[in-house]
């Protein structure tokens, strides 16, 4: 039996001037792994996390996060979570390891818990040889990942992030993902908002795909990409003249015609089994003396997954 970490039932949210934030939203997000929300700006994604916060009153519906209601329960759902917004809430004069057992001190540990928490969360997240360094000393890549040590101090069930690598080169980007698995490893439950298609793709067990105030389509990575198409095969022969005759052969094969670019000398046409249908064609064409000069298999993105279901390709 599936136990969901984040859960929401029909939730509304109207601001002030009739704008709906949330219309109808639905979501049953798992423990464990990370989750990830998807959607174009103002779909929703950030009013559903601060709504599950408890950090925004809701108008009708029912939210429910790490077993409590948010509603009727919020203490309970604040002691059960953590939440990290786009940008490194530190304190840039202290120090790495000062940092840290500021916070556990302001959620009421002891001394030395905190100075031993501190030093836990350091190790874990790779920061302990800049531990004595003033955080205005670190790069954005670590200042995140300070922050991401400090909102597990008291380790939390249900960590909400919000944009987590806005801004952040490649490598930086990449040391956060590695973080966030860590955090994974040791049992929390993460829900992530990102407009980065492919941190999703990387990180994300699950993905619901946000628009209008209401998921619009939810599943894994793969899933949702399958709804979009099949894997599509690409061939381009080294003689244009044979594109033709390449056509033919590859009809044999599959029972029906593909596509044909005869500018581009490509053959396109969707397969089941990318690598089988990869291998048993080139095969094919090589046996009727036909040269191939480049063959990939395109697989769908969840750019295009984004793009399809939200719109924003019409």
């Amino acid at each position: 039996m599936t136990t969901y970490a984040v859960v929401a039932e029909g939730l509304l949210k109207r601001y002030r001037g009739g704008a709906t934030a949330l219309d109808g939203f639905d979501l049953h997000a798992p423990a464990g792994g990370i989750y990830g929300l998807l959607g174009p700006n103002g779909a929703g994604k950030t009013t559903a996390v601060r709504v599950f916060a408890t950090l925004l009153r809701f108008d009708a519906g029912r939210a429910e996060v790490a077993g409590a209601d948010v509603r009727s329960q919020p203490e309970l759902v604040r002691d059960r979570i953590a939440l990290t917004g786009q940008y490194a809430a530190v304190d840039e004069v202290l120090s790495g390891r000062q940092n840290l057992v500021l916070f556990g001190r302001l959620q009421h540990l002891a001394a030395r818990d905190a100075r031993r928490r501190a030093d836990e969360l350091l190790e874990q997240f790779a920061l302990t040889d800049a531990a004595g360094r003033s955080a205005a000393e670190y790069s954005g890549g670590m200042r995140r990942r300070l922050d991401l040590a400090a909102s597990m101090i008291r380790r939390p069930s249900v960590l909400f992030l919000d944009e987590p690598t806005t801004g952040l080169d490649p490598r930086s980007r990449n040391q956060v993902w590695e973080a966030l698995r860590s955090l994974v490893a040791d049992g929390t439950t993460v829900l992530l908002t990102t407009q980065y298609l492919e941190e999703a793709d990387q990180l994300a067990a699950r993905v619901a795909v946000v628009d209008a105030g209401r998921v619009v389509a939810e599943g894994t990575p793969r899933e949702l990409k399958a709804t979009i198409g099949a894997d599509r095969l690409e061939i381009v022969v080294e003689d244009g003249g044979r594109l033709a005759d390449a056509a033919a052969v590859v009809a044999g094969l599959t029972g029906a015609a593909p596509d044909t670019d005869p500018d581009g000398r490509r053959l396109r046409m969707p397969v089941t089994d990318g690598v089988g249908a990869l291998v048993g064609t080139v095969r094919a064409l090589q046996d009727a003396g036909i040269t191939v000069s480049d063959v990939g298999v395109h697989r769908p993105t969840l750019d295009e997954v984004f793009l399809e279901l939200t719109g924003a390709n019409r």
